[in-house]
Formats: structure tokens, C-alpha cells, sequence
């Protein structure tokens, strides 16, 4: 096998571990440094990544145990009697979690944990059956397989998940391979895609995957391989939706009939024509990311042209204030243009998962800051909201308005531990040890700033070894310093993001915005002396001759932002949000009284900002005077309203929940 040494640790989650060596071959203009090189020291994500590696990794191989999903594979190599349990996709959740338990090994070697994904390998390469085929609902029974697995292989890919779970399955493979070195996995991965190749392809078999994933994974095992066979077949899949209606159609009171919808499955138009976000957003996001790979990888500047109409659809018209996407719970899919309502908001975890991946890529492919702020909205607003502090209790769905009492779509009221379908806990424990690789970026001679967060990194730019130390208290406070470690004088831009929200824009396309703008504007210093804000494409640009020990610090203002909604987004009409730095926040009924949705908001006062270590592992709170009830039935003061992130909700149990307030 022939390894292709660009890409470097084989893309990860969202191209968290490409970079290395450039080769001839088309990839992103810019990598991404990998997740490996980033140590992470801060006051925010450090504590979340250890939470994630010491509570949900195991949380996770334990409930993957007791659902019966690792049996189903035991079953399907015949070491376990019994049917199958559970949903056709469910194989997809073991190979998540061990995608995630392979990151976690990068990050901090754990021989029992080594032990323990050895022996899960194991049980994978004894149910693969002696072609490639590796699907454990037809495999343990062929003649009674899941229900919507179809009759036969491939039979009804609209709605088997046959090519999603072994999308996984790739995803899994590659970063276990880059883990340890191992191939055992890998090559059940590699096994069952030259099966997928001896079947589908021009003048082959024709269909498409009703869930998109194999693109990405397809795309992780072209880098880790070189073999052009795998990113062919992920064009080949992209390219049949639009064009290929295979699968059964079911009647109206078929539990699968929302499969017959083309738009919900991403099948209504070729991919290189759609200009609409439609349908299931997890799909979608998924596909769009998938797109972005194909385009990069393989020269596809159809597929940019694309997802650049799609992102300002998305960004535009379709996107929560926390960054989620996905606005109905019927179908789990996007709204009408503006439709965002807050109580029933679905805004799936795994579409928040999908949302950061699709953005990271974008800035790869584009280099604008832009892209960058979106993913920040996300990363610490609607994709953290889905994990509890404790790392052992989720949200499926992230809404931004709740009365504390009546059930999400998926679970409970409050946080659940677990779900039947449980795609959303497994893509958080892969999501999380992959961020420190969206911190820093690098191009041809550019050392591109994404991210604030204290670590430390050493980062390969255009063949030489730059460190740089970042100390910062961010999200909380907004200073942050840069120091840059060189062995000899070297020439090249050190970029920095300027957010969007520092900069009276707080997303792109315009809506959201600040109800007032705000005098208050970034610094930037070299070595204590004054350096002009010379933005390109939302980046400060420092570009000089480095030395040894050089500093540059930048401090970005954080005072209470007001922000306002679109008009044409009913559902905050009239209403108001605050936001301070990259955080949306949010009322919570414990600690206002009890209740919180006759809550409303005075224009006049002012919040003020205060770090509370004792609350929610230490937050920044906001306080405020506030009116209870509405002035038609006589509202009387109310003591200070306080306002925690929206991340951090529902960690002290279920109770009344509000991000967007009537004005007074």
C-alpha cells in the first residue's frame, strides 16, 4: 500500500489532523495543523477534552455493550446466538465510539484502552463476511434482516444505511490506523471498499446512500492510501444523487415513507445544482462537507460553486443564534427560509457536529475568517449544548426556549444518558479530541490564527519547525498573547482572526446583529508596540521578519452585546438576545425564581459581567434588572435576572429556559 504523506494524520474529524508534506495531488489550499501538534492548556476546552477521555469514552464502550450493539457483531460472526437487536444503523454507533477512543489515544496513551479497541477489532474482522460485506442486521439473519435493511444487498439504499455505517466504519479505521499503526482495522475498511467498488460505479450497479457519510470516509481512506479508487467511488455517489431514484417506494402509513421524499433525502436535484438547503440537516451537512472533500481533492469546482450557494443560504436564512441548524423535529430537517422557531427548535446535536466539519472545510478551501466566526458560533453554543458538564448526560435536540416540563421529540424534558437511536453522545466523544486542530492553519507562507485557546504548538510552515505559545483566559476574558519561538529569523504572515462579534458583525450575511454598535475596537501589539488592524479577509496580517521570543498580544474587547434577529424571523419579533464574546446566553428558572418565561427585558439597564468559579465549573454570569409579567397586567420590578451561556444549560436539572426575550 502505497501511503500518501500529505494529510499527514488522515484528515480526522473535519480535516482536524491533515498537514505535512505538499505533494502534487489537488487538497484544500489550506491544512489544518494537526490536533497532535496542538497541546491544549486553557481554561475552556482542556477541562471538556479530559471529562470527555476519563467519563465518556468509557461511559460510551459500556453502553454500546449493553444496548446489544457490540453483541450484534458477536452474533454475526457466530460467537453469540440470537437475532439482532436494535436499529439497522446501530453498527454505526460502536464504530464511532471507536473512532473517538482512537483520538483520545493520540492525545494520552492508555494501554487498557489500546486493549479494549483491540479486542472490539476483533469481534468487527470475525463478523465481516469473506467478500467485504459487513452489516450485522442481514448478517446474523439474511432471510429476516432489520427492518428497512431491504430484501437483499443494497436492495433499498434509501433507507438501509448500509453505505453509512461502513462510512464509519472508514472514518473508525483510519483513525485507529494513525493511532497505533495497527492494520487490523484498517483493513476491514479497505476490504469492504473494493468490495463497494466491484459493485457500484459506471457501468455498475447505480444507487445512492438515503444518509450521507461514506463520502467523508471515502475521502479519509484516499489520504491514508493514495488509491484514487476511493475518492472516485465518494464522486460517484455524489454525482448519482439527483440522477439515480433507486429504492422501494412505501405507502403513506409505512413507518419508512418519509424516505419517498427526494428533498429529505438530498435527491431532488444533481448536487452541483442545488441552491437551497432542504431536508434532513444532519444529511445535509454531512453531504455538504462530503462535497467539499470531493471538490478539494478531486477538482471539483462545481461542487464549490455549490456550497458556496448552500453556506449563504444556511448562514442567511436557515441558522439559530446558537449556530444550530435544523428547525422542525418532523423530519428532523431545515425550515421555509426564516423559520426558527425557539421552543420547538430541533437543532440536532449531530447536525451542529456536521455544521463544524462543512465551515472547517470552507475555510480551507476559501481562507476567510467568515467561516471561522460560524464555527466558533457553533463550537461553543449549539454543539457543547449537547454534552452535560458531567460528560455523561445529552441533548439530542438544542431548542432555545423551554418550560422545563414537556419532552423533547428525542428523550426527556432535562438531559437524557443514553438513546434507542444514539447517534448524537458517540459524535460528541469524536468531536471533542479533535479540537485543538482548528485552532492554527497554514498556507504557503501564512500561520493563520483561527482559534483562541492557551496551549502550546509546534507547526511544520513550509519546511521549518515554528512554535508558538498562546496564553489567554478566553471565552471569558479577551486578551490574548502570542508568543513566537523560532531557531533562526524566518519570513512569514502571522494571520489572526478578528471575530466577527469584535468587529459589530456578529454573522456573516447579516441575520443577526447587534442592536447597537459598539466604540469599543481590538488592539494589537508587536513587542509592546502598536500594530495597525490591517485586515484581509477578516484576518489581522502581521507579516514581517519573526525572531526569536517576538510577542504579539491582542485584546478584544467583551462588553454585553444586545442582538436582534432578522424581521423576517418571526419568532423574534420583538425580541432581544445578549451575547458577550462568542457566547449566546440564556435565562435559567433555578436561578431566577423558578420561572422564567414571563420574563422581560428593559431596554434601558445595562448588564454587567462577573466569572463565578462556584457555578456551572466557572462561568461568566450577566445581571440585570428585568420586568416580571407584561405591563398590561401590571408588571412589577423583579430583582436582578441572571443569565448563564446556553452551553451550560439544564446541568442542574430540568426547569424553564429562554434565550430570546420579549422587549420592555
Amino acid at each position: 500500500m502505497r501511503k500518501r504523506t500529505r494529510g499527514g494524520a488522515a484528515l480526522m474529524i473535519a480535516l482536524a489532523a491533515a498537514g505535512g508534506a505538499a505533494t502534487a495531488d489537488p487538497d484544500y489550499p489550506l491544512r489544518p495543523v494537526p490536533f497532535t501538534a496542538v497541546r491544549l492548556n486553557d481554561v475552556f476546552w482542556a477541562p471538556r477534552i479530559e471529562t470527555n477521555r476519563a467519563a465518556t469514552v468509557p461511559f460510551a464502550l459500556r453502553m454500546i455493550e449493553e444496548t446489544g450493539r457490540v453483541d450484534n457483531f458477536r452474533k454475526a460472526a457466530g460467537k453469540t446466538p440470537g437475532s439482532f437487536l436494535g436499529k439497522r444503523y446501530n453498527d454505526s454507533d460502536v464504530f464511532k465510539v471507536m473512532e473517538g477512543a482512537a483520538y483520545t489515544l493520540m492525545l494520552k496513551p492508555d494501554p487498557a484502552l489500546a486493549e479494549t479497541l483491540d479486542g472490539l477489532i476483533a469481534v468487527i474482522v470475525a463478523a465481516q463476511e469473506p467478500d467485504g460485506y459487513l452489516y450485522t442486521c442481514r448478517t446474523i439473519d439474511p432471510k429476516n434482516p432489520a427492518p428497512g435493511a431491504g430484501a437483499e444487498r443494497w436492495s433499498n439504499l434509501r433507507v438501509s444505511h448500509e453505505l453509512y455505517n461502513v462510512g464509519h466504519l472508514y472514518e473508525a479505521a483510519v483513525a485507529h490506523y494513525q493511532a497505533t499503526g495497527k492494520r487490523a482495522f484498517l483493513d476491514v475498511a479497505l476490504k469492504n471498499a473494493r468490495l463497494l467498488a466491484s459493485v457500484f460505479g459506471p457501468g455498475k450497479r447505480r444507487g445512492f446512500p438515503g444518509h450521507p457519510e461514506i463520502e467523508i470516509g471515502l475521502a479519509k481512506l484516499y489520504r491514508v492510501t493514495g488509491d484514487r479508487a476511493w475518492l472516485d467511488l465518494a464522486e460517484f455517489f455524489l454525482d448519482e444523487r439527483g440522477r439515480s431514484f433507486q429504492g422501494e417506494k412505501y405507502a403513506p402509513d409505512d413507518p419508512f415513507s418519509v424516505y419517498n421524499s427526494e428533498e429529505y433525502l438530498l435527491n431532488h436535484k444533481p448536487v452541483p445544482e442545488q441552491e437551497e438547503a432542504v431536508g434532513h440537516a444532519v444529511r445535509a451537512m454531512y453531504l455538504y462537507a462530503g462535497m467539499a472533500d470531493a471538490a478539494a481533492l478531486g477538482g471539483r469546482p462545481d461542487y464549490i460553486q455549490a456550497i458556496d450557494r448552500l453556506w449563504a443560504d444556511v448562514v442567511g436564512r436557515k441558522m439559530y443564534l446558537t449556530g444550530g441548524v435544523g428547525a422542525r423535529a418532523e423530519s428532523e430537517a431545515f425550515g421555509a427560509p426564516y423559520e426558527l422557531p425557539n421552543r420547538t427548535a430541533y437543532a440536532e446535536t449531530c447536525a451542529a457536529i456536521g455544521h463544524a466539519l462543512w465551515q472547517q472545510r470552507l475555510f480551507l478551501l476559501h481562507g476567510e475568517a467568515k467561516y471561522i466566526d460560524v464555527l466558533e458560533r457553533v463550537m461553543y453554543n449549539g454543539l457543547i449544548s449537547g454534552v452535560g458538564l458531567d460528560g455523561l448526560s445529552f441533548f439530542y435536540e438544542n431548542p432555545l426556549e423551554s418550560d422545563g416540563k414537556t419532552a423533547l421529540y428525542q428523550g426527556q424534558a432535562g438531559r437524557s444518558p443514553w438513546f434507542e437511536v444514539a447517534c448524537c453522545p458517540p459524535n460528541i466523544l469524536r468531536f471533542l479530541p479533535s479540537v485543538p486542530g482548528y485552532v492554527y492553519a497554514v498556507g504557503d507562507d501564512s500561520l493563520y490564527v483561527n482559534l483562541f485557546a492557551a496551549n502550546t504548538a509546534v507547526i511544520d510552515l513550509a519546511g521549518m519547525k515554528v512554535g508558538l505559545a498562546q496564553e489567554t483566559k478566553y471565552p471569558w476574558e479577551g486578551t490574548v498573547k502570542l508568543t513566537v519561538s523560532l531557531e533562526k529569523e524566518a519570513d512569514f504572515a502571522l494571520r489572526i482572526r478578528i471575530p466577527g462579534w469584535a468587529r459589530n458583525e456578529p454573522v456573516p450575511g447579516g441575520l443577526y446583529r447587534f442592536w447597537d454598535e459598539s466604540a469599543e475596537t481590538p488592539t494589537l501589539t508587536v513587542n509592546g508596540e502598536a500594530a495597525g488592524l490591517v485586515l484581509e479577509n477578516g484576518y489581522a496580517v502581521l507579516r514581517r521578519t519573526w525572531k526569536k521570543a517576538d510577542v504579539v498580544e491582542l485584546s478584544l474587547p467583551m462588553p454585553v452585546r444586545r442582538m436582534a434577529a432578522a424581521a423576517a424571523v418571526a419568532a423574534d419579533a420583538g425580541r432581544v438576545a445578549f451575547q458577550r464574546g462568542p457566547l449566546v446566553y440564556c435565562a435559567e428558572a433555578v436561578d431566577n425564581g423558578g420561572h422564567v418565561l414571563d420574563l422581560s427585558i428593559m431596554d434601558g439597564a445595562r448588564f454587567s459581567a462577573e466569572f463565578r468559579p462556584d457555578l456551572l465549573n466557572g462561568v461568566v454570569v450577566l445581571t440585570r434588572e428585568a420586568l416580571r409579567g407584561t405591563m398590561r397586567l401590571g408588571a412589577v420590578r423583579a430583582r436582578d435576572v441572571l443569565l448563564v451561556p446556553y452551553y451550560a444549560w439544564a446541568n442542574r436539572g430540568p426547569g424553564e429556559m429562554r434565550v430570546w426575550f420579549p422587549r420592555d
